[in-house]
């Protein structure tokens, strides 16, 4: 029995290891994706119909400067399902909660994984450094709509010194 308690603690010790810090016990929040599809007017070119090429700059960890390039595609369970690959990480499904296409736009990825965790991931893209406090406000109430608490968040300094190209359009 003693045997059998050590190995099941060990057992917990390693597994408790493994799991990221942003992999949590829960399920993500249902989204009524197609809702919000019909909700938004796409204003974009379809490029080619395959994918779309985007790069991403933000800070790591540790506050390093660091940038992505990535592809948008379409999910295999087709509109409004979006995906997106990065470099040096997996893909993964997403969906745009809010946006004006101009300025801003709302964007939130959750994937369940077995036993009961999931991973999540919100992002408030502009295309310049800052962004009025409305468009926030939208955000925040977005991510509230789906029960994510926007107090978990954590600010990617921007600003005069934040390395952003003004030129570059992702779509």
């Amino acid at each position: 029995m003693r045997t059998s308690l050590l190995c099941l603690a060990l057992v917990a010790v390693v597994a408790a290891d493994r799991i990221p810090g942003f992999v949590v016990p829960g399920k993500c929040p249902a989204v009524d994706e197609r809702m919000l599809y019909s909700q938004q007017k796409p204003n974009f070119q379809r490029a080619n119909g395959t994918k779309f090429n985007v790069r991403t700059t933000g800070t790591d960890a540790n506050g390093n400067a660091i940038t992505r390039n990535g592809q948008v595609l379409p999910n295999p369970f087709g509109e409004p399902h979006l995906s997106v690959d990065y470099e040096a990480s997996w893909m993964a499904p997403y969906v745009i909660l809010d946006t004006d296409y101009e300025n801003f736009s709302c964007i939130y990825s959750c994937a369940g994984h077995n036993f009961g965790y999931y991973a999540d991931f919100a992002f408030i893209f502009s295309r310049s450094p800052t962004l009025a406090d409305r468009y926030y406000r939208r955000c925040e109430a977005a991510f509230m709509n789906i029960g994510v608490d926007p107090s978990r968040f954590s600010k990617t300094a921007q600003g005069a010194s934040c390395s952003y190209n003004t030129n570059y359009r992702s779509w």
